[in-house]
């Protein structure tokens, strides 16, 4: 241990410069989104605690079955029968991908490969 007097200072700055993003950003979350819910009273095809989580599994597992398997039809678990389409069946009820869609997107970071095939909505300004 020759050269204690240069190691423990060379720790501490290594903690101090590794977690310096963490405790530099501490408290300034950004608000959460509150995204524009449909005006009408439909009920969506899940949950809404399911639906913040887990669409993107959904809208997988949708794709899958209308592309693979020719079904365009998908049952809820309330027993109703819903399109399995962003555009026919999404859309028709959260009509503003900007007020809606990109709310939470862009608060999560995340950059959807939705509109890749889909075609986008056009906004009503």
């Amino acid at each position: 241990m020759y050269d204690s007097g240069k190691i423990i200072p060379g720790i501490i700055l290594f903690v101090g410069l590794f977690t310096f993003p963490f405790w530099s950003n501490m408290g300034k979350a950004a608000p959460a989104p509150k995204p524009e819910l449909p005006k009408t009273a439909k009920v969506c095809v899940m949950d809404t605690a399911f639906m913040k989580t887990e669409h993107m599994v959904l809208l997988n597992h949708w794709r899958d079955k209308v592309v693979r398997e020719a079904n365009r039809v998908w049952l809820g678990p309330d027993g109703k029968e819903y399109k399995m389409s962003i555009q026919n069946g999404c859309m028709q009820c959260h009509t503003s991908k900007a007020k809606f869609c990109d709310q939470c997107h862009n608060y999560a970071g995340v950059s959807p490969y939705c509109w890749q095939c889909h075609l986008e909505p056009k906004e009503n300004l």
